[in-house]
C-alpha cells in the first residue's frame, strides 16, 4: 500500500522542476488534480499557464460593469463592491496645548510669517481609509488581542482533567478492595457471583429512541442539527497566532507632529532662609551641562521673600503679575547625562561695598545669637532699608550654589521611601559637598559618575526627593562669567574641591525635585500662555522653562515661537576717562529711535509686571571692567523692520548719597540692529561703545560703522561683549534657507528687485538665482532644515505644481524641486536613522505626508483647500455633489469619499470649468484677503501674480519627473521611494476629492499619460529589485515593500484591473528571475513580502470577486477568455467543470480570484518538495495564508455564514495543495504516541489504550511489510519508498497549515464540497482522510496537567534561535543545507525528551514561554493555566467537530460510488483514531452518534470486510464505557449495544462482536493504568438493560447471548480487580495474568492478547528474556493456526517448530478441531494471525533475546524466520538478519579473558505451572534458590532426569539458612560438540513459592561478563 501510494503521489504532481523543463503543457494547469475545464461540452485545446508564471488578470472594472449584481441587498451585496464611504478626506483640527493658540499679535504680516503661522495652525489634512483597520495588518488574532475574543467560551469536559484527587481516590480503592473480597471467595467462573454483582449495579441513563427504526436520512439530519448547534463561530480565535515579528504589512499611523519635550522634571522651591533676615533676596534657577559647556535652560526666577521684606521695595516695584509669582518650574532635558547641574544664583539689592563685605554679616551672625546681636542686626536692617529706598531697582550678585542633578535622581531612585530627604552642604563641618552627596550612591552608581556621561539617565521614574541646600558660595566679583562657572562646577565633582576650602554662607534652601506629571494644572508656557487645564487664573502658576538642548534636536516646528535672549557678558571701561565704576547696562528693544519707542516686550523676572520696556544688569561694586551674568528674555515682534534694534545704555550708579549727584549717570551707548539684509542678526558681538547719544537714523547702521562726529570709548574698539540668541519658529537662521524662502516670496508678491544679502536680484536674473538657491538647499544645516521641514516641502511642491512666470516666460522648476526633495529626504534618512520604523520610513517625513501635505491651493493667496486659517470643525458628512464647486475652497467640513460605483454614471466637471468658476468669484481668506485687488480675468491674473492659476497636478508631475530622472537623482529617489509613493497617493486622493471625481467610474479618473507614467515607473522599479537584490539587500527590501504598499494604496483609488496589471508586471519580472537562480530564496522571499502587503488590503475579498462564478469573463484579451479544457474522465457537464475549477489552481480560478490565486500558487510552488532552495520559506508562505484566513475569520463584515462560505470559496484549492503535502507534514501521530506515559523498549504506549501490546510501528518496520495499522494510515509510512526524501515541515508550520485546512472545511459550502468529493479518485479521497487523521492528532487536547507542567519548566530561547539560524542557512543550497535539513528531519521526527510529548507542545504556545518580552513572568497564575486549558479544550472540540462534519460529507458522497469500501474504511479509521485521543464529552457524544449512523448504514463494512476495525471499534467503545463521565458512558454503551444488535441481525449470532469485545476487555484491563471497573460495571448493566427493553428481539436468542457475554465480561473484570490489588507486586501480577491466559486456552485471540500483555509487563521491567519467551509462545500460537488456515510450505508447521527455543511451546498446540475451528466467524481474525504478524512477533522475540544477552536463542528464532524471507525473496531483510546473526555469534566467540561472574536474574514466577526458559549456559552451574516460605526447598530431581537423563543432580539442603543449593553438572562435557542443542542445560523447577533465582556461572569457555541486573530491593539484604 505504501509503495502504491508513494508511486501514485508521483503521478499526480506537477512540480516546479518539471515546469522549468517546459513540460507543463501536458498537465492541466493544476498541480493537484489532473482535470481541466470543459466548457459546454466542446473540446478545445489551449495551452495552460504553469503555476510559476502569472496569468492575465481579469479586468475588474469591466467585469463588474458587464456582470450585473445578482443580489439586491443583504450581507452578500457588500462583498461585491467597495463601500461608498471607503475613503474620507478629513480636516481634523490640530490639538492646541494652550488655551489660546500662539499667534503673532500683529494683523499685518509679511508673506513668510503668514506662511509660517498658517503652517503652525492649519488643520491636519488626513486621508482616512475608513476600513483600513480590517486589513490583515491589524488582525485581531494576535496574542495580545485574542484574550478579549475568547471571553464567554464554554468549559469543555475532558476525562483526563476529571481525575479524582488523592484522598477520595484512595477511599474508593479501599472500598473496591472490600467489595472484591466477595469475588475472591467465589471460585472463578461462578455465575452466581456475577449475577449478584451486576444486579446490584446502577445503569447509566438510556438514550431515548435508540431502538426505534428511524430512516437513515432522518438520523443524519438529526445528528447534523445537533452537531451544528451552538458551535464556536471563529476557529482562529482559539488558535494561537504564529510567532512573527511585527507583521510586514502593518503600517503604523505616524505620530502627530507636536512640540518637542525632553524628559521633564518638576522643581518646586519651598523656602529660603538665612541665619539673619535683614533684606529681600532674589533667586534664579537654571540647568548647565558641564561637558558641553552649555547653559541648557533659560532662567527661572523665583521670590521666596516674606511680605515684610517685599514691602521694603514697594516704591520701586509696580504691582506683580501672577505669572511672575511662580515658585515651581518644569525643566525639560533632552539629553540627560552625568554632567547636568542645577545652578541656583542669588542676588540682593545694590548697596555700598563689594560682595565680600555685603556677605560678611551672613557668614558671622548665627540665628541662635539673635538676642545677643540684636543691636547690630537692627543697624544692619536700617542700612538695608535705606539702600532699598534709594537703590531698590538695582541688583548686585550675592551667592550661588549648584546641585548635581543625576546624583539626586539616582539616589532618590535607590531609596525605599516615597519621598527622599537629602541634605546638601559644603564646608568642613559637614564634609565636602561632593563627599556628602556621593556617599549615598557610591557602589551602585559610582560607575555612572566615572563614565562618559552619554549613557541614558532616566528622569521619568525616580522617586521624588526633597533637598535642603545648606551652603552657598559667595560670588566673586571678578569671576562671574559662565566660563568661571563651568570651572567651579567641574571642580565640585572632584573630592578635593577648591570650594571646600571657601567659607560658606549658611542658609537653608528647600526644594522638591520630582518627575513632572503628564498634564500638570496651572502651567504657563515660556511665552506665558496658559496650558490647557487651567481652571482658575488666580492660582500661583507653574512655569515651563524653555530648554536649550545640549545638542541639536531634529523636530519640525509646530507652534509659533519667537523669542530673543540677550546675554551681556563683559564690558571694558578701563581706558575710558572719567568716573564710571558701579556700572549697569540698561537693555531696551526699540522699534524706532525716539526714547519713547522702547517696546514692552522684555519678560519680567519675579514679583514684577509680566513685561517691561527695559532691563538692568546687576552691578559689581567699583569695577570698571565688570562681567555680567544676566539673561534678558524678549518677545520678538513677528514682523521686523530695519528700524528694530536692541539699545544698550551704560550707567554709572552712585551708591553713596551725595548732594547734587544724580542716582545714575549715562556713560555710554551701543546698539544692535535686528535685521541685516533682511535676516535676523544673532550671535556673539563685541561692540564699540559711544560716549554720546547716537545721532538720527543710527538704527539702520551697525555701531561698527564710523559715524562722523561721534566720540567712542577706546578709539572705537569693541569693548562690550554680548551674545544674542534667538529661539524662533519664524527665523530660520540659515542663509541658504533664508535665500530660498525670500526668492519664493518675491515671486508670490511679484516685488522686484529682491534684496538678498548684499545682492539685488532683478527679474531677468531671478530664474538662475532660484534654481541655484534650490540646489544650494543641500548646503544648509540639517537642524534648521528639519525645523522648517513642513514649510520647505510645501514650497518645493508649490514650485512643481505652479511653475512661476518670470519675465513673461513659464519656468519649469519641477526637476529642480524633485531633486531638492530627493536630496533633503535622503539627508534626513542618513542622519536620523534612529527615527525610522520597520520599513525604513523616517517618522518626521511620514507624519508630514499623513498630516501636513495637501494639494497646494489652486490660485495665489488663497488658503489651501480645506479649512484654512485657524482650523474649522470637522464634519464627517458627504457633501452634495453639484456641477459647480463652491467658490470658496475654504471648507470648514469634510466630505466622505466614496469609491466608484459602476451603477452611478456622471460626467465630472472638467478642470477648466472648475478653474473658471474659481476665478469667477472672489476668495475669502480669514488671515489676509488680498484677492480683492485682482481683476477677474485669468490673463490679467497671470501677468500680475507671476503664477498661472494651475495647470499641473502634483502626482502627474511627480510621476513624470521620477520616470525621466536618472543618475544620482534617480538613486536618491529609489532610496526613499516610499516617500514619493505616499506623496503621490495622497495627491491623487486630494485631486479626486477636489475635482469631484470620487464617484466617477474608475476608468475615467486619471488621464492615460499619467497611467502610462505609473506603469513605466512600476516596471523600472521592479527591474531594479530584480537586478540589485543581491548587491543592495537593505535598499531593495525597502524598495520592495514601498512598491507593494503603493500598489495596495492604488487598489483603493485607481482602475483595479490596471493595478492588477501592474502587479502582474512586477510578478513576471521577479518570477522569471527566481526560476533562473540556483539559490532563489532571497528573491522569492521578497516576492512573498510583496504579495503579503498587497493582500493585506482591507477589501482583499472583494478584489477577488468572491461572488463570480468561474466562467471565462467576456474579454477581448484571448488569454483571459480562453479556458483550458480537455475531456474529463469523471464529468462532462459544465456544472461539474465549474466545481473542479473551484478546487484547482486552474487558469480561470487564477484569473478571476486574482490575488487569492497568487497566494495559493505561491504556497503550492514553495511547498513542492522539488522546489529547490525554497525550503527556508515554508514558514513564511504558510504564515501568509494563516494570517489571511485568520483575518477573514475575525472580520465582522464576514460574520454571516453565507458570506463566510463565499470567502472560503476563494481558498478551496488550498485543500488540494495541502493534500499534496501529506508526506511532508510533521507526524503528529508520533508525538501522540509519546504522550508522557512510561514507555518501554517493546511497548508503544499509545497502544496501551489502543489495541495490542506490541508496537505495530516497530513490528511493521522490522517485518518490512505494510500491515494496515492503527498508529497511522498506510500513506503515512515515511520515508516514502519513492526514493525521494521529503524535507519535513516544522510542527508549527504543519499546525498552521492544518488549521487553515480546517477553516476552509468548516466554512465552505457543503454542497460544493460534496460535488467535489464525488469527482475525486479513491486515492485522493484517501489522501484527504489521511489529512483528517493527522488533524485529529495535531489538535488533540493536551490536558490541564500538561499546561501546569509546561508552566513549571523554564524555556530557553536557543531552540528558536537555532530554528531561525537554520532558516537563514537554508537560504543557500549545498552540503550545509543538506546537513541542517537532515538533522532537522531527525529532530522533528524524534519525540523530544520532555515528559509531555513532542516539541510541538513547547513550540506552538510560545506565548507561554520565553518568546515574549523578558519582563513577562514565566510562572502563570492558576487562572491563566485554566484559561489556556479552556482554549485548548475548545480548539480540540471544534477541530474534531469540523473533521466529523467533513467525514459525514465524505460518507454521503461515497455511499453511491462503487469504491466505497476502501474509503469508508478510511472514514472509520479516522473516527476510531479520534475516539482514541483525548476528547471532550461534547465531541464524543457527536462522534458516537456518527459512528452508530455509519454502522447502521454499512453494517457489512465491519462485519464482512474490516475485521481489524471491528476489533478497534470494540476496544474504543469499551474504553469509553469505563469513562468517569456519565454522558460518555451512556453513548458508548448505546453504541456497543447497537453493534451487537446489528451483528446479530446479519447472522443470528454476534460471534464476531462477542469475540472482539471479550478480547478488547482483556486488552484494556491488562494495560490501562487508570481503568476503573466500577464505571465499566455500570456500562455493562446499561447494555443488559437495553437487551431487556429491546421488544423487537425479545423472542430471539439475542437477549440470552447478550447476558452470557456481559457475565463473561464481568468475570474478566473480577480478575482485573485482583490484578489491581497486586499492582505493586509484579510477580503476583504476572502470575494472575498467566492464569487468565491459561483460562483462554480455547480462545486463541484472547490467549494471544494476554500473552502480549505479559510480554509488555516484562518488558516494562526490563526482563527481556521473559518477554522474549512470551513472544515465542505468541508466535507459536499464531503458527499453529496459520498452518490450519494456509498451506504454505515455508511457514512453520506449528508450535513444534519452536521447541528448540523452548520445549514449553508445545502448550500452544491447537486444541482439537471440534473445540475451535479457525474458519469460524470471528476466530483467529486478529491482525497477528497473518504471515506478517508472525514475522513481526518473531522479529521482536529475537530483539528481546538479544537484549537479554541470550545469543544462542537468537539463532534459533532466526532459523524460523529465514525460510519465510527466502520464500518472499526479501534480500534486504535477509541481509539484516544475517548481519544480526553475525553479531550474536561474534559476541559468543569474542568473550574477554578471565573467570568472571555472569549474573543473570529472573523474575519469573515459577509458582505457576509455567516452567522457566531454558538457559544456554556452558560449564558447571551453581543454582541458588531463595525461598521465602518454604526453607525445605525441593528440587524436582525426577523430572529433571526424565527429560535429561545424561544430567546428574545432587540435593543439598541447608535448613538453617533457608537456602537450598543444588548443583547440577554436565556428565559428558568433553565429548559434546559445542553446537548441538543438548549442549545446554535445561533446569526445570517446580517449586511452589520460589521468589527469586540467582545463577552463578563458573564458565569453562571464557565468558565475558555480559550484564549485571540490579537485584530487587527485597533481596539486597539476603546477600
Amino acid at each position: 500500500m505504501a509503495e502504491r501510494r508513494a508511486f501514485a503521489q508521483k503521478i499526480s504532481r506537477t512540480v516546479a522542476a518539471e515546469v522549468r523543463k517546459q513540460i507543463s503543457g501536458q498537465y492541466g494547469g493544476s498541480p493537484q488534480l489532473l482535470k481541466n475545464l470543459n466548457i459546454g461540452g466542446s473540446v478545445s485545446h489551449h495551452t495552460t499557464v504553469p503555476l510559476t508564471e502569472a496569468v492575465e488578470p481579469v479586468d475588474l472594472e469591466e467585469y463588474l460593469s458587464t456582470h450585473p449584481l445578482a443580489v439586491e441587498s443583504g450581507p452578500l451585496r457588500d462583498l461585491l463592491e467597495f463601500p461608498r464611504d471607503d475613503i474620507e478626506v478629513v480636516y481634523a483640527p490640530r490639538e492646541c496645548r494652550t488655551l489660546v493658540s500662539a499667534v503673532p499679535e500683529e494683523s499685518e504680516m509679511d508673506p513668510h510669517v503668514r506662511d509660517c503661522v498658517r503652517s503652525y495652525t492649519e488643520d491636519w489634512a488626513i486621508v482616512n481609509r475608513k476600513y483600513h483597520k480590517l486589513g490583515t495588518g491589524f488582525n485581531p488574532n494576535t496574542l495580545d488581542k485574542q484574550k478579549e475574543r475568547q471571553k464567554g467560551l464554554p468549559k469543555q469536559v475532558f476525562e483526563s482533567d476529571e481525575a479524582p484527587d488523592g484522598n477520595s481516590y484512595q477511599d474508593e480503592q479501599d472500598d473496591l478492595k472490600r467489595r472484591s473480597m466477595s469475588i475472591d471467595d467465589t471460585p472463578r467462573g461462578s455465575w452466581a457471583c456475577s449475577i449478584f454483582d451486576l444486579k446490584n449495579s446502577q445503569p447509566d441513563a438510556l438514550l431515548p429512541n435508540l431502538l426505534d427504526r428511524t430512516p437513515n436520512e432522518e438520523i443524519d439530519h438529526h445528528n447534523e442539527d445537533q452537531r451544528k448547534s451552538s458551535r464556536h463561530k471563529e476557529l482562529f480565535a482559539l488558535h494561537p497566532a504564529p510567532d512573527e515579528e511585527e507583521p510586514i504589512e502593518r503600517l503604523s499611523v505616524p505620530e502627530v507632529p507636536k512640540e518637542h519635550f525632553g524628559q521633564r522634571l518638576l522643581v518646586k522651591c519651598l523656602s529660603l532662609k538665612f541665619e539673619i533676615e535683614i533684606e529681600p533676596i532674589f533667586a534664579s534657577l537654571a540647568l548647565y551641562d558641564v561637558k558641553e559647556k552649555k547653559k541648557i535652560s533659560e532662567n527661572f526666577y523665583f521670590d521666596l521673600n516674606s511680605e515684610q521684606m517685599k514691602g521694603m521695595l514697594r516704591p520701586h516695584v509696580p504691582p506683580a503679575a501672577i505669572s511672575t509669582l511662580a515658585r515651581s518650574a518644569i525643566f525639560s532635558i533632552t539629553y540627560p547625562s552625568q554632567d547636568v547641574f542645577l545652578v541656583i544664583k542669588l542676588e540682593k539689592v545694590l548697596q555700598q561695598g563689594d560682595i565680600g563685605e555685603c556677605a560678611e554679616p551672613y557668614m558671622i551672625f548665627k540665628e541662635s545669637d539673635a538676642a545677643k546681636n540684636k543691636e547690630k542686626l537692627e543697624k544692619l536692617k536700617g542700612q538695608a532699608e535705606q539702600f532699598c529706598q534709594r537703590l531698590g531697582k538695582y541688583r548686585m550678585p550675592f551667592a550661588w550654589t549648584a546641585i548635581h542633578l543625576m546624583n539626586i535622581v539616582s539616589s532618590a531612585g535607590s531609596l525605599e521611601r516615597d519621598s527622599t530627604e537629602v541634605e546638601v552642604g559644603t564646608g568642613e563641618r559637614k564634609g565636602s559637598w561632593s563627599e556628602r552627596r556621593n556617599s549615598s550612591i557610591v557602589g551602585r552608581r559610582s560607575l555612572e559618575r566615572t563614565t562618559s556621561g552619554d549613557e541614558a539617565c532616566n528622569l521619568s521614574s525616580f522617586r521624588p526627593a526633597t533637598l535642603t541646600v545648606t551652603n552657598f558660595f559667595k560670588q566673586e566679583g571678578d569671576r562671574l562669567s559662565d566660563e568661571d562657572l563651568y570651572k567651579f562646577l567641574a571642580d565640585m565633582r572632584r573630592p578635593s574641591s577648591v570650594l571646600r576650602r571657601l567659607r560658606p554662607i549658611t542658609a537653608q534652601l528647600k526644594i522638591d525635585i520630582s518627575p513632572a506629571p503628564e498634564n500638570p494644572h496651572y502651567c504657563l508656557t515660556p511665552e506665558l500662555l496658559q496650558v490647557k487645564l487651567y481652571p482658575d487664573s488666580r492660582v500661583r502658576p507653574t512655569r515651563e522653562i524653555l530648554e536649550f538642548p545640549a545638542r541639536d534636536v531634529y523636530v519640525p516646528n509646530t507652534t509659533y515661537r519667537n523669542l530673543l535672549y540677550v546675554y551681556p557678558q563683559s564690558l571694558n571701561f578701563a581706558n575710558r576717562q572719567g568716573s564710571a565704576r558701579n556700572i549697569t547696562v540698561k537693555v531696551q528693544f526699540m522699534y524706532g529711535e525716539d526714547p519713547s519707542n522702547a517696546m514692552p516686550v522684555i519678560f519680567g523676572k519675579s514679583s514684577c509686571p509680566e513685561f517691561s520696556k527695559e532691563a538692568y544688569t546687576a552691578v559689581v561694586y567699583h569695577n570698571r571692567s565688570p562681567d555680567f551674568h544676566e539673561e534678558i528674555k524678549i518677545k520678538l515682534p513677528a514682523t521686523l523692520t530695519d528700524h528694530h534694534h536692541l539699545l544698550f545704555t551704560f550707567y554709572h550708579v552712585s551708591c553713596q548719597q551725595k548732594q547734587n549727584t544724580p542716582l545714575e549717570t549715562p556713560v555710554g551707548y551701543t546698539w544692535i540692529p535686528m535685521l541685516q539684509n533682511g535676516r535676523l542678526k544673532t550671535g556673539q558681538f563685541c561692540l564699540p561703545v559711544s560716549l554720546e547719544k547716537p545721532p538720527q537714523a543710527y538704527s539702520v547702521l551697525s555701531p561698527e560703522v564710523p559715524l562722523p562726529g561721534m566720540k567712542w570709548v577706546d578709539n572705537h574698539k569693541g569693548v562690550f561683549n554680548v551674545e544674542v540668541v534667538a529661539v524662533s519658529s519664524l527665523h530660520t537662521q540659515d542663509p541658504y534657507l533664508d535665500k530660498f524662502f525670500a526668492l519664493v516670496h518675491a515671486l508670490d508678491e511679484h516685488m522686484f528687485p529682491v534684496r538678498i544679502g548684499d545682492m539685488r536680484i532683478m527679474e531677468n536674473n531671478l530664474e538662475n538665482e532660484l534654481k541655484s538657491s534650490i540646489s544650494a538647499l543641500n548646503s544648509s544645516q540639517l537642524e534648521p532644515v528639519v525645523r522648517f521641514l513642513h514649510l520647505l516641502l510645501d514650497k518645493l511642491i508649490l514650485l512643481v505644481v505652479r511653475p512661476p512666470v518670470i519675465a513673461g516666460q513659464i519656468v519649469n522648476l519641477g526637476q529642480a524641486s524633485f531633486e531638492a526633495m530627493a536630496s533633503i529626504i535622503n539627508r534626513l534618512h542618513k542622519n536620523l536613522d534612529g527615527n525610522q520604523d520597520q520599513h525604513g520610513r523616517n517618522s518626521l517625513l511620514a507624519s508630514y505626508i499623513y498630516y501636513v501635505f495637501r494639494l497646494p491651493n489652486t490660485y495665489p493667496n488663497s488658503p489651501s483647500p480645506g479649512p484654512g486659517g485657524l482650523g474649522g470643525s470637522v464634519h464627517y458628512a458627504t457633501m452634495a455633489r453639484s456641477a459647480v464647486r463652491p467658490a470658496s475652497l475654504n471648507l470648514n467640513r469634510s466630505r466622505s469619499l466614496s469609491n466608484s460605483n459602476p451603477d452611478i454614471s456622471g460626467t465630472p466637471t472638467s478642470p477648466d470649468d472648475e478653474v473658471r468658476s474659481i476665478i469667477g468669484t472672489k476668495a475669502t481668506d480669514r488671515s489676509c484677503n488680498r484677492m480683492s485687488s485682482h481683476t477677474e480675468t485669468s490673463s490679467f491674473l497671470q501677468t500680475l501674480t507671476g503664477r498661472l492659476p494651475t495647470k499641473k497636478l502634483f502626482h502627474e508631475e511627480l510621476a513624470l519627473q521620477w520616470v525621466v530622472c536618472s543618475g544620482s537623482v534617480r538613486e536618491a529617489a529609489l532610496q526613499q521611494a516610499w516617500f514619493f509613493f505616499e506623496l503621490m497617493v495622497k495627491s491623487m486622493v486630494h485631486h479626486l476629492y477636489f475635482a469631484d471625481k470620487l464617484d466617477a467610474p474608475r476608468k475615467n479618473r486619471f488621464p492615460e499619460r499619467f497611467m502610462d507614467d505609473v506603469s513605466a515607473l512600476v516596471s523600472t522599479i521592479a527591474g531594479d529589485i530584480v537586478s540589485r537584490f543581491q548587491k543592495d539587500t537593505e535598499m531593495v527590501e525597502r524598495l520592495n515593500t514601498s512598491l507593494a504598499f503603493f500598489l495596495n494604496d492604488l487598489l483603493s483609488i485607481m482602475d483595479r484591473g490596471f493595478v492588477f496589471g501592474l502587479i502582474k508586471t512586477c510578478y513576471k519580472q521577479v518570477s522569471s528571475k527566481v526560476y533562473s537562480l540556483t539559490n532563489p530564496s532571497n528573491l522569492a522571499s521578497l516576492k512573498l513580502d510583496f504579495l503579503r502587503i498587497i493582500c493585506s488590503h482591507e477589501h482583499y475579498v472583494t478584489l477577488n470577486l468572491p461572488c463570480s462564478l468561474l466562467t471565462p469573463p467576456a474579454s477581448p484579451s484571448p488569454s483571459v477568455s480562453s479556458a483550458t479544457s480537455q475531456s474529463s474522465g469523471f464529468s462532462t457537464n459544465v456544472q461539474d467543470q465549474k466545481i473542479a475549477n473551484m478546487f484547482e489552481l486552474s487558469v480561470p480560478f487564477r484569473q478571476q480570484h486574482y490575488l487569492a490565486g497568487l497566494v495559493l500558487t505561491e504556497l503550492a510552488v514553495i511547498l513542492d518538495p522539488d522546489a529547490e532552495g525554497l525550503f527556508g520559506l515554508h514558514k513564511k508562505v504558510i504564515n501568509m495564508v494563516h494570517n489571511l484566513l485568520s483575518s477573514h475569520d475575525s472580520d465582522p463584515r464576514y460574520a454571516d455564514p453565507q458570506v463566510k462560505a463565499r470567502v472560503a470559496m476563494l481558498y478551496l484549492p488550498l485543500i488540494g495543495v495541502i493534500m499534496e503535502t501529506v508526506p511532508q507534514l510533521y507526524d503528529f501521530t508520533e508525538s501522540h504516541n509519546q504522550r508522557g506515559r512510561p514507555s518501554c523498549v517493546a511497548v508503544d504506549d499509545y497502544e496501551s489504550e489502543g489495541g495490542s501490546m506490541i508496537s505495530q510501528t516497530v513490528a511493521m518496520a522490522i517485518a518490512g511489510t505494510s500491515v494496515p495499522q492503527l498508529t497511522r494510515p498506510s500513506s503515512f509510512l515515511l520515508p516514502s519508498s519513492s526514493g525521494r526524501q521529503h524535507s519535513t515541515f516544522s510542527t508549527e508550520s504543519s499546525r498552521s497549515l492544518l488549521i487553515c485546512l480546517l477553516w476552509v472545511l468548516k466554512n465552505a459550502d457543503e454542497s460544493v464540497l460534496q460535488k467535489w468529493f464525488t469527482d475525486l479518485s479513491v486515492l485522493q479521497l484517501n489522501r484527504l482522510l489521511d489529512l483528517l487523521y493527522l488533524c485529529v492528532s495535531c489538535f488533540e487536547y493536551k490536558g490541564k496537567k500538561v499546561f501546569e507542567r509546561m508552566n513549571s519548566l523554564t524555556f530557553k530561547k536557543s531552540k528558536d534561535m537555532r530554528a531561525k539560524l537554520e532558516e537563514a542557512i537554508l537560504g543557500s543550497i549545498g552540503a550545509r543545507q543538506e546537513m541542517v535539513r537532515r538533522s532537522r528531519g531527525q529532530l522533528e521526527r524524534s519525540p523530544s525528551g520532555s515528559a509531555f510529548g513532542s516539541q510541538e507542545n513547547l513550540r506552538w504556545r510560545k506565548d507561554m514561554t520565553h518568546w515574549r518580552q523578558n519582563t513577562e513572568k514565566l510562572d502563570k497564575s492558576r487562572a491563566e493555566i485554566e484559561h489556556e486549558a479552556l482554549i485548548d479544550g475548545n480548539l480540540a472540540t471544534e477541530a474534531n467537530l469540523i473533521i466529523l462534519d467533513t467525514l459525514e460529507i465524505v460518507v454521503q458522497t461515497v455511499s453511491v460510488t462503487e469504491s466505497k469500501e476502501s474509503i469508508l474504511g478510511g472514514v472509520l479509521k479516522v473516527l476510531l483514531h479520534s475516539m482514541a485521543c483525548n476528547q471532550s464529552a461534547l465531541y464524543l457524544q457527536h462522534c458516537f452518534a456518527t459512528q452508530r449512523a455509519l454502522v447502521s448504514k454499512f453494517p457489512e463494512l465491519l462485519f464482512e470486510e474490516e475485521t481489524e476495525q471491528c476489533a478497534d471499534l470494540c476496544l474504543r467503545l469499551l474504553r469509553h464505557c469505563s469513562s468517569s463521565i456519565g454522558p460518555i458512558r451512556s453513548h458508548a454503551s448505546a453504541s456497543l449495544y447497537l453493534l451487537m444488535r446489528q451483528n446479530f441481525e446479519i447472522g443470528n449470532n454476534f460471534a464476531r462482536v462477542k469475540m472482539q469485545v471479550t478480547m478488547s476487555l482483556s486488552s484494556l484491563v491488562g494495560t490501562s493504568q487508570n481503568f476503573n471497573e466500577e464505571f465499566l460495571r455500570r456500562s455493562l448493566k446499561t447494555i443488559l438493560t437495553y437487551a431487556e427493553e429491546d421488544l423487537e428481539l425479545r423472542e430471539t436468542t439475542f437477549p440470552d447471548q447478550v447476558q452470557d457475554l456481559v457475565f463473561n465480561l464481568h468475570m474478566i473484570l473480577s480478575d482485573t480487580v485482583k490484578m489491581k490489588e497486586h499492582q505493586e507486586d509484579p510477580e503476583m501480577l504476572i502470575d494472575l495474568m498467566y492464569r487468565i491466559a491459561k483460562g483462554y486456552q480455547n480462545s486463541p485471540d484472547l490467549r494471544l492478547t494476554w500473552l502480549q500483555n505479559m510480554a509488555g509487563k516484562h518488558s516494562e521491567r526490563s526482563n527481556h528474556a521473559e518477554s522474549a519467551q512470551c513472544l515465542v509462545h505468541s508466535a507459536a500460537l499464531v503458527a499453529e493456526y496459520l498452518s490450519m488456515l494456509e498451506d504454505r510450505k515455508y511457514l512453520p508447521v506449528g508450535c513444534v517448530t519452536f521447541q528448540n527455543i523452548s520445549s514449553n511451546v508445545l502448550e500452544e498446540s491447537a486444541v482439537s478441531d471440534d473445540v475451535v475451528s479457525p474458519d469460524e466467524e470471528g476466530i483467529c481474525s486478529g491482525k497477528y494471525f497473518t504471515e506478517a504478524g508472525l514475522v513481526g512477533l518473531l522479529e521482536q522475540a529475537a530483539a528481546s533475546f538479544s537484549m537479554a544477552g541470550m545469543y544462542e536463542a537468537v539463532n534459533e528464532v532466526y532459523k524460523v524466520l529465514i525460510p519465510i524471507h527466502e520464500a518472499n525473496r526479501d534480500a534486504k531483510k535477509l541481509s539484516t538478519i544475517h548481519g544480526k546473526l553475525q553479531e550474536a555469534f561474534s559476541k559468543i566467540v569474542h568473550q574477554s579473558t578471565g573467570w568472571e561472574f555472569l549474573l543473570v536474574e529472573f523474575f519469573f514466577p515459577f509458582s505457576a505451572p509455567f516452567p522457566p526458559p531454558p538457559l544456554f549456559v556452558f560449564g558447571l552451574v551453581f543454582l541458588f534458590c531463595f525461598t521465602l516460605w518454604n526453607p525445605q526447598f525441593h528440587f524436582n530431581k525426577e523430572l529433571c532426569q526424565q527429560q535429561h537423563p545424561h544430567h546428574g543432580t545432587r540435593n543439598m539442603v541447608l535448613p538453617t539458612t533457608s537456602i537450598a543449593v543444588s548443583w547440577v553438572w554436565h556428565q559428558s562435557i568433553p565429548e559434546l560438540p559445542l553446537n548441538t542443542s543438548t549442549d545446554g542445560l535445561c533446569v526445570l523447577i517446580h517449586g511452589i513459592n520460589v521468589k527469586f533465582i540467582l545463577f552463578v556461572c563458573f564458565p569453562i569457555r571464557k565468558i565475558k561478563k555480559k550484564s549485571f541486573h540490579a537485584v530487587p530491593r527485597e533481596f539486597k539484604n539476603s546477600f
